[in-house]
């Protein structure tokens, strides 16, 4: 049977055409118009944390999915325990106090009656060996783990029969790093043999373009999935390898920009626009104030020398450096005036040599902290400055030198996480306060492209970006903000480039992970975010024998392709016509909202029933 053949087969299905729903959709109306169809029976599930990251997933269960959440964490009264408990007394949730994860906290959770098990603190060992007491448990339960190290995450999958294992700061640091160079973040998934990425509609040809996901035009909030395709500006294309050469920009001679120039050739194009910076960065600016009005003080000697004893510029000069400023022999017979100058020079010799002295030991001892600890060995210019070396700032880091991006870090703690990883790639590191006006000045703020401010301290973050700003008025800065309602108002009230929630963009894939449901990609949209997911057709479900069109009536979801007969045929771009049967695999552009809404008619509905 020909591909054509079983195609109009399938399009002709025998159920009349449905009209897909036109009007706008928005969150709080998908999330209202459908809670019906969300919130079945509910699974039950066990969070182990206390972080951000932790209250946004228990919130995202919840609300979104009507999960029914037991969260482990040492105190109800610390970090973010009193928001969590709270939230969990709201909806009917239970709070297991324990120092760690382990069998007796588990077994006061109940954990071999959950359906899923997840460990999200920021503790890649603490996380694998509450895994591995939790298998012991419940052998075949569910389990999603945060790791920052993937690739101990994908070595110990095999020890488990059920796991999904994630990194937030994977997810979340594309997010800062587009922000930072003003490009659209570089999302990248393979889908069905096909490499999708997130671009401009102006950057792709229109033939690319897969699927519409986002106006971004306007002062308010984008709009997600808009019914009209043709208004969004933001899409998602299919590679083919000609992007690269038609959408570069190119600078004013028609050149294709370069990102990586050798060392010496950056030396020198700043040394002709700053051409003393390197040695005023490795000498303090009281030295220099003393050493210049000291100069200044033979200068002035020189010209009165010269004035009195009518004689050249040079030969005063000559006269001041070899007997007056070495040691010279006093002359009674001298005018007034030059006995005081003769004395104030003799005055001046004694204090410059040690100046002179104390500079030379300054730079030399500046110097071998720079080399030693990473730092600046001469001012930058046109590169970003990172904040914070945790988890994302350690991904923001490599992405940064990834891209050719000259960075500089900053952290108040020398023995940070992304410490050793920045030392080992030459990174510059300063070890500061970065709310500190002198520890910007390091960093040169004043000269950099963009502040990516991204410590877990959010008072912290706002008063370096507050201060990065007083440097540098047109600075790009990137600001990491747990809260998104007050994130939305610094940005207006600072004017601050964009801020971004690591848990916001993250917890919507961990979610989807605990209710086994694939998200194969998470696209951030300003504070928002999209997620890439597969969806299986269960038989007797109410998408089966259905049209496309149906799957899409729910809002907020767009059907990228049909993967059917066993995984042999990939129909991409399905017509609202074509009808779906059992075992048929949804790949989807979603919502989180829409993602639970498409599950609950798929047949996964979140209590996992079939």
């Amino acid at each position: 049977m020909t591909s054509e053949s079983w195609l109009m087969r399938r399009l002709r299905g025998g159920l009349p055409r449905v009209q897909a729903i036109t009007r706008p959709w928005s969150i709080e109306a998908s999330a209202e118009e459908h809670r019906h169809v969300v919130h079945a029976p509910a699974k039950r599930v066990v969070v182990c944390g206390d972080d951000p990251l932790a209250h946004r997933l228990i919130a995202e269960l919840i609300e979104q999915y009507g999960v029914q959440v037991t969260a482990i964490m040492p105190s109800v009264r610390r970090r973010h325990g009193p928001e969590i408990a709270q939230l969990l007394a709201d909806h009917g949730g239970r709070v297991v106090e324990a120092d760690k994860p382990d069998i007796e906290a588990f077994q006061k959770a109940d954990l071999g009656s959950a359906d899923a098990l997840a460990l999200v603190k920021q503790d890649d060992i603490g996380n694998l060996d509450a895994a591995l007491q939790a298998q012991e448990i419940h052998p075949g339960l569910r389990l999603v783990i945060r790791m920052f190290n993937l690739r101990l995450g994908q070595r110990v999958k095999r020890n488990f029969a059920d796991v999904r294992v994630l990194s937030d700061a994977q997810m979340a640091a594309p997010a800062f790093v587009s922000e930072a160079l003003g490009e659209v973040a570089p999302v990248h998934v393979r889908v069905a043999g096909r490499t999708l990425f997130v671009a401009r509609r102006s950057e792709v040809r229109a033939d690319d373009v897969v699927c519409g996901l986002a106006s971004t035009a306007g002062d308010g909030e984008p709009d997600l999935l808009p019914g009209d395709q043709e208004r969004a500006d933001l899409v998602l294309a299919v590679a083919t390898g000609e992007r690269a050469t038609t959408v570069l920009s190119r600078d004013d001679r028609g050149e294709l920009p370069r990102r990586n120039h050798g060392r010496l050739r950056r030396w020198w194009r700043r040394q002709r626009h700053r051409p003393f910076a390197t040695v005023r960065s490795l000498i303090s600016r009281k030295l220099w104030v003393t050493a210049l009005l000291l100069v200044g003080l033979l200068a002035a000697g020189t010209a009165i020398i010269a004035y009195h004893r009518h004689i050249s510029w040079w030969n005063a000069a000559y006269v001041t450096l070899l007997s007056e400023l070495v040691g010279a022999s006093p002359d009674l017979q001298a005018h007034w005036l030059e006995k005081l100058v003769t004395t104030l020079l003799s005055l001046v010799s004694i204090a410059l040599i040690p100046v002179i002295t104390a500079a030379v030991v300054d730079a030399v001892v500046k110097a071998r902290l720079a080399i030693a600890l990473g730092r600046l060995r001469e001012p930058l210019s046109d590169h970003v400055v990172v904040v914070g070396l945790g988890n994302v700032g350690t991904r923001v880091m490599h992405s940064f030198v990834d891209l050719g991006v000259p960075v500089v870090v900053i952290d108040r703690n020398d023995n940070a996480r992304g410490a050793q990883a920045a030392r080992e790639r030459n990174v510059p590191f300063i070890v500061g306060d970065a709310s500190n006006v002198e520890t910007l000045r390091a960093a040169s703020v004043d000269t950099c492209r963009a502040l990516v401010v991204v410590s877990t301290d959010d008072q912290a973050n706002l008063e370096a970006a507050i201060e990065g700003q007083e440097l540098n008025p047109d600075l790009r800065v990137i600001l990491r903000l747990f809260d998104g309602g007050f994130a939305d108002r610094v940005q207006r009230a600072f004017g601050i480039t964009a801020s971004r929630s690591v848990s916001y963009l993250a917890a919507p894939a961990f979610a989807a992970a605990l209710l086994e449901r694939e998200v194969i990609g998470t696209i951030p949209v300003d504070r928002r975010v999209l997620l890439l997911a597969e969806a299986p057709v269960i038989a007797a479900s109410e998408l089966d024998g259905r049209p496309v069109a149906v799957a899409q009536d729910v809002g907020e979801v767009r059907v990228l392709s049909v993967t059917t007969d066993g995984g042999r045929q990939t129909v991409w771009a399905p017509p609202p016509t074509y009808v779906l049967r059992a075992d048929d695999l949804l790949t989807v552009v979603t919502t989180r909202t829409g993602l639970g809404n498409l599950l609950a008619q798929t047949g996964g509905t979140v209590d996992g029933s079939r």
